[in-house]
């Protein structure tokens, strides 16, 4: 062979040598990696059979878990029962715990760093941390000895795992905040999650702000038929109820109706500081999830005369935003036996980091909550001393605020000390407004020269949220129920009840206010009593029914009754979801099963469309597409499903009908989301065609109600041609309307391979906001689901073993685990699982040490 052949076959053999030990380095790497991977994935899944000891355990605790990683929990005493919660809350959702401590406490910058400086600002000045304090300072025995139960349980599990044997998150911090380590777990850490949850819950502050900034540029009449009165043909919650006597307070309230707004936002200066409170009040948003407005719940409860077991049906389904891990944990809490030390017999749905079940049944009753989105926040416009920015106007003298220093530790930073400035009606939010500068006098009334926005809320003042959840838990019976829900304050809720002895009823808890003047729907003067909190709502008589003669009750965040005394809130969510509800009970001919209370929870039906539909069938197109569009619309039956072309044609329509009727004369910031405030406010325009609202402002023509409807119906038409199909048979309202479940935190980053390791989606999914079946999303933003039925829970008592539930993404907030979102599915097409369950898929013994 020729010397450069052999030169040629030596350089082959060898590259091929070369390649292939290359090949077998790269094939251990990988397999190391992955096994690495896999290693740093699975070390933080809980342990679910075998036995672990705990220290601080008085007794054996046995724990069993279902399919779905659902636990029941077995315990011969209270204490051992709440440390084993707080074990397995832990286990499966530590770093959930840890986010929603920080939020609490204001204490983000310390896991991430100087981009949530803003953020922990707005928070300290809220001043969560400051009232749980107080609330532990005033807590009774028992109260604390289950907190602490609790608390001894997380840390139980913090001693045995560090980093990412917590969760996969904390291998991914350590990257971004290498110092990090998780603290022991406090009492505190389970009170703030009650004022998180009021402030996701609440926030109608947004509503007083959106009202005064519209002031600017539309007329009084004009912003109030933005926010129309709640609608005499849909219903209330408790039709048979009669309000009793206000007294003083009550018509006090009544004849204040008036705000003078028209004096206090005449300075543009007052514009700013409102408009800078939305900053940090939306970044929050970003962590937690929409909140406040638009944020409903549907629950009912249908009497044994109505149903076919003869015995009470209860269903609640709460809307709360989309999140990956669920915000519920569900779990049963069993004594063995029940006693009077250990009462409790609970299976629901618990907040990992709080004690006890939320919603759900014992062995003897059954309840449900929807939000009832009450006015408990106020906006007071202060007048500041220009000579002392730390004085106040009170009665035509200068008060000094309370001061109160902050800390804020950041990670990779030096700390940054805060002063929250108090008045006497709460903190300065317009402190933490980064737009803020000192107001000028208005050219046009006398005003102060310095102003500031102070914030009285419910949930800024000690609260016995605490208390309730264990007393519901043990209640046997109405009176029972009914004490324990006196100290559910705070968010005020709407709870239906049902007993295995037959009976049904409702309950509206709550804190408040007892305005001397005003509706607390605008900010109002600070200066004066004028328009003080006189008192609260006495719990007597607050609102409330106990087996009604229409032989159910059902709630959706709408109007509680016609006539009451007191002031809850002048911005009922307008009943839309009620209706439906309302309709497929009390049209029901035959007795109600748990079938079909299920079919009423998947319910898609379109109540805006039964407005609209006939409008767009009535007016004229003039080509074969539209009118093939048109055709969709003849003999559909009105519901959102996830496959309907119609659904999608008519979704996509209603985006462009608010658009073309209002973006030229709101701010951006307040273009309509489409909820059912805007459909209240087009129904009420639609049986005015000549109403200045349709006419395009932009134009130099006057435009009109049906042109307006043609116009948007072509856009509508035009947009699904073009991104689904030329086809309308082919259009798809699941294609469009979707569901990505995100992780708070990382799943935010911004970073794609870091959001693809704890994000989920999208899925297909059906409804919208105002459909039973309630899959929120926003006109002014994207067809994206933003908030959905978080829940699903249908108890049956006249055999609690047939009740059903289902929750969504999944029970473990563990990425890559076989529960992190195995729900998904059954959750979309309304399907469920047993509340109680015989099969066991883990049995776990934690024992004393």
């Amino acid at each position: 062979m020729p010397r450069q052949a052999q030169i040629k076959s030596f350089g082959k053999r060898w590259f091929l040598k070369i390649f292939k030990k290359t090949l077998i380095v790269l094939l251990i790497l990988g397999l190391l990696l992955v096994g690495f991977a896999t290693y740093t994935v699975r070390q933080s899944f809980a342990q679910e059979s075998g036995t672990i000891q705990l220290p601080e355990l008085k007794a054996e605790v046995t724990v069993q878990r279902d399919k779905w990683g659902i636990p029941h929990i077995y315990a011969a005493n209270s204490h051992d029962l709440f440390m084993a919660q707080g074990y397995i809350h832990a286990q499966d959702r530590f770093w959930q715990m840890d986010f929603w401590r920080h939020i609490g406490s204001g204490r983000l910058s310390e896991m991430f760093g100087s981009s949530q400086v803003d953020t922990d600002k707005y928070l300290r000045t809220m001043g969560w941390a400051r009232v749980a304090q107080q609330e532990i300072q005033e807590m009774n025995a028992e109260m604390k000895a289950y907190l602490e139960a609790y608390a001894d349980g997380v840390n139980a599990y913090l001693a045995e795992h560090q980093g990412s044997a917590l969760s996969l998150e904390y291998a991914v911090l350590k990257f971004l905040n290498p110092g990090y380590q998780p603290e022991p777990w406090q009492i505190l850490h389970s009170l703030t999650w009650g004022k998180v949850m009021a402030y996701d819950l609440g926030r109608n502050f947004q509503s007083e702000i959106e009202r005064a900034i519209l002031l600017k540029t539309l007329s009084p009449t004009q912003v109030e038929e933005l926010f129309p009165p709640y609608p005499e043909d849909l219903p209330v919650i408790l039709p048979e109820f009669q309000g009793g006597e206000a007294g003083e307070a009550g018509e006090a309230e009544e004849a204040g109706g008036g705000n003078n707004v028209e004096v206090l936002f005449n300075s543009p200066d007052v514009f700013s500081a409102l408009e800078g409170i939305n900053k940090p009040m939306m970044a929050l948003e970003q962590l937690i999830g929409p909140t406040g407005i638009g944020i409903g719940s549907n629950n009912w409860v249908i009497s044994g005369q109505r149903t076919a077991t003869g015995k009470p049906i209860l269903a609640n389904d709460p809307h709360l935003g989309v999140q990956i891990p669920s915000i519920w944990y569900e779990v049963g809490l069993h004594c063995t036996p029940k006693s009077a030390e250990c009462p409790y017999n609970v299976t629901g749905f618990s907040f990992a980091g709080m004690i006890g079940v939320i919603i759900g049944h014992s062995d003897r009753i059954a309840w449900g909550v929807t939000n009832v989105q009450s006015d408990v926040m106020d906006l007071y416009i202060e007048k500041i001393n220009p000579k002392n920015p730390n004085q106040y106007e009170v009665n035509g003298k200068w008060v000094d605020m309370q001061l109160v220093k902050e800390t804020i530790q950041v990670a990779g930073s030096q700390p940054i000390v805060q002063t929250v400035r108090y008045t006497r009606h709460g903190p300065i939010l317009s402190d933490v407004s980064p737009n803020l500068n000192e107001f000028k006098p208005s050219q046009s009334i006398e005003l102060p020269q310095n102003y500031a926005v102070a914030l009285r809320w419910t949930a800024l003042a000690p609260s016995k949220l605490a208390y309730a959840i264990p007393q519901i838990n043990r209640a046997q019976n109405w009176q029972e129920f009914r004490t324990a829900a006196s100290n559910y304050d705070v968010p005020a809720q709407n709870f239906v009840y049902a007993d295995i002895d037959g009976n049904i009823g409702y309950q509206m808890p709550g804190k408040f206010p007892i305005r001397a003047k005003g509706d607390g729907r605008y900010p109002v003067p600070g200066w004066t009593d004028e328009y003080e909190w006189q008192s609260y709502i006495d719990f007597e008589q607050l609102p409330k029914s106990f087996n009604p003669s229409q032989g159910y009750i059902a709630t959706a965040n709408n109007l509680v009754m016609r006539e009451y005394p007191y002031l809850i809130t002048a911005d009922w969510v307008y009943g839309y979801r009620a209706q439906r509800i309302v309709e497929m009970i009390s049209q029901q001919t035959e007795a109600i099963s748990l079938k079909d209370v299920q079919q009423i929870q998947g319910d898609d039906r379109n109540l805006n469309a039964q407005t609209l539909v006939p409008l767009l069938q009535s007016i004229t197109v003039n080509t074969p597409r539209l009118q093939a569009a048109q055709k969709l619309l003849r003999n559909w039956n009105l519901q959102l499903g996830m496959t309907s072309p119609a659904a999608a044609l008519f979704e996509v329509f209603w985006k462009y009908l608010l658009a073309d009727t209002f973006h030229d004369q709101l701010p951006e910031k307040y273009f309509p989301d489409g909820g059912d405030r805007w459909y209240a406010v087009v129904a009420n325009l639609v049986k005015q065609p000549n109403s200045s609202w349709w006419d395009n402002r932009n134009t130099p023509k006057v435009e009109n109600r049906d042109q307006i409807l043609r116009q948007s119906f072509t856009k509508a038409v035009d947009e699904l041609e073009r991104i689904q199909s030329k086809d309308p048979k082919n259009w798809n309202w699941g294609k469009l309307h979707t569901v990505t479940f995100k992780n708070a935190t990382l799943g935010k980053s911004g970073v794609a391979p870091i959001e693809a390791l704890f994000n989920r989606g999208a899925f297909a999914t059906a409804g919208n906001g105002e459909t039973v079946n309630a899959n929120r999303w926003r006109a002014n933003k994207s067809f994206e689901v933003t908030d959905i039925p978080s829940l699903r829970m249908i108890v049956d008592l006249g055999n609690l073993n047939n009740s059903v539930a289902i929750h969504t993404p999944g029970q473990s907030g563990h990425a890559f685990h076989t529960h992190y979102n195995d729900m998904v599915d059954p959750w979309r097409k309304i399907e469920y699982h047993p509340m109680l369950t015989v099969s066991t898929a883990g049995t776990l013994k934690l024992v004393p040490k």
